[in-house]
């Protein structure tokens, strides 16, 4: 944060808000990895800035922030539980393109809120989802309407756009194509409806946030994207949101909607919406790398993409011959005692530990999260300096899109695998799908 901006942030506040008071506690929330957020106390009230510094952030966004600000406007006018809108960002006020609202004090941590969440949770959940899909079309700004072969053309446009050669996104891609469902008549989505972008109090559901990817669609789109492993945040046996069985989520969705689930219409939303997050993860890189934005987080972000392949094959082991779902081995690892100068593991693990013990201790709010993400980021290439893996093929890709090999073809299902959970043991070897894939694989 700079003084320049902390100025021109009290002159828009006071601008929209009247008075002639300062900002108080001023400081930027930890996530939003498109956009920043930005909270404060302003005349005895709370508020938050949600807001996008550069315009090349948000490039290729379905629509703008004014667009956004009807919506959320319109969702808080329905009785959903969105953030209530006080003021707009303009192009006079120099703080880029976004919006402010009135702060909920809630928790919106997710290891805190599924530690110990409200027993009546979910059901506020399934109430809440079935409250936005039946906001009336009418009093809603102008949205993109999809369907899931619009989406997956996309998908599979980004897919080659990142090089096209991760056979396990081939495979999803594939698999996707092949079961892709008719269309329906489509209802308003959040588009982002999952643990991180909810509030939560001692009653229950608090506020529903970040609306930039709402548009209208299949319902169930909505349904499973919360429910996708990358969501649940360590709880991979609860798998509605982390917070308990699917079964009990879809009866209470129908109770509030009348409109009854379709399971394998679920299903195939929730491999859509795993495949979309690694593609996310990608596209995570890709801003990296173009020197857009080049904050750590992003480049840490990028590594994920690994997760949502064991999380991929998962799910779609279970179309695979019973032959092909066989055990596999994956190689165990030995430490090696180095003698001389250190070694570039040895070097890594000197940075780790002056990061853990003199920076992180002393750092506060953002500037602590990211030490954390230096580390996350150091145990990476740690663990890549001794073990070198990969997943990039791209002739094996190009035969899985086209159906020439499939997971029927002999031991490729076991071979990603064991690929897929080597690269996984590097980047996040404490994701929840590694530990259930080793229980499940080995």
């Amino acid at each position: 944060m700079t003084e320049v901006f902390a100025a021109t942030l009290l002159q828009f506040v006071r601008r929209n808000l009247g008075g002639d008071g300062s900002i108080d506690d001023l400081r930027r929330l930890s996530g939003g990895a498109n956009m920043e957020s930005w909270s404060f106390d302003y005349a005895g009230q709370g508020y938050v800035l949600r807001r996008s510094p550069s315009a090349d952030l948000t490039a290729g966004r379905a629509y703008g922030h004014d667009v956004e600000a009807a919506l959320v406007r319109a969702a808080f006018a329905a009785g959903v539980k969105a953030p209530e809108i006080v003021a707009e960002i303009e192009s006079c006020d120099d703080l880029g393109a976004g919006y402010l609202m009135r702060r909920v004090d809630a928790e919106v941590n997710p290891a805190t809120i599924l530690k110990d969440p409200p027993p009546q949770l979910l059901a506020d959940l399934a109430r809440e989802l079935a409250l936005i899909h039946n906001v009336a079309r009418d009093i809603l700004p102008e949205l993109p309407a999809t369907s899931g072969q619009s989406l997956l053309a996309e998908l599979k446009a980004r897919f080659f756009g990142f090089g096209g050669d991760r056979p396990v996104m081939a495979l999803a891609l594939r698999w996707l194509e092949d079961q892709c469902p008719v269309d329906v008549d489509p209802v308003l989505l959040h588009g982002d409806f999952r643990m991180g972008n909810i509030m939560v109090d001692t009653h229950g559901l608090a506020a529903v946030l970040d609306w930039e990817l709402a548009h209208l669609g299949d319902r169930h789109q909505d349904l499973a994207f919360g429910c996708i492993n990358s969501w649940r945040f360590g709880q991979i046996d609860r798998p509605a949101f982390g917070l308990g069985q699917i079964e009990v989520f879809w009866a209470e969705y129908e109770a509030a909607s009348g409109v009854t689930v379709d399971p394998e219409r679920f299903r195939w939303w929730l491999v859509y919406a795993t495949l979309w997050w690694g593609m996310c993860c990608l596209q995570m890189a890709d801003i990296w790398r173009s020197g857009l934005d080049s904050g750590l987080e992003r480049a840490v972000i990028g590594r994920r993409a690994s997760e949502t392949e064991v999380d991929l094959l998962l799910l779609l082991e279970l179309d695979a011959p019973a032959a092909e779902r066989s055990t596999v081995t994956i190689p165990s690892t030995t430490a090696v005692r180095r003698t001389g100068e250190p070694s570039v593991f040895e070097m890594l693990e000197a940075i780790t530990g002056w990061i853990e013990n003199e920076v992180k201790p002393k750092a506060q709010s953002r500037d602590r999260f990211m030490a954390s993400v230096a580390l996350n980021a150091l145990g990476m290439l740690k663990r890549e300096s001794e073990h070198q893996t990969t997943l990039y093929d791209k002739t094996l890709s190009d035969d899985l899109l086209a159906g020439r090999k499939s997971l029927a073809t002999p031991g490729l299902l076991a071979q990603l695998k064991q690929q897929s959970m080597q690269k996984l043991r590097v980047d996040q070897p404490k994701y929840s799908a590694l530990a259930k894939a080793i229980e499940l694989w080995i």
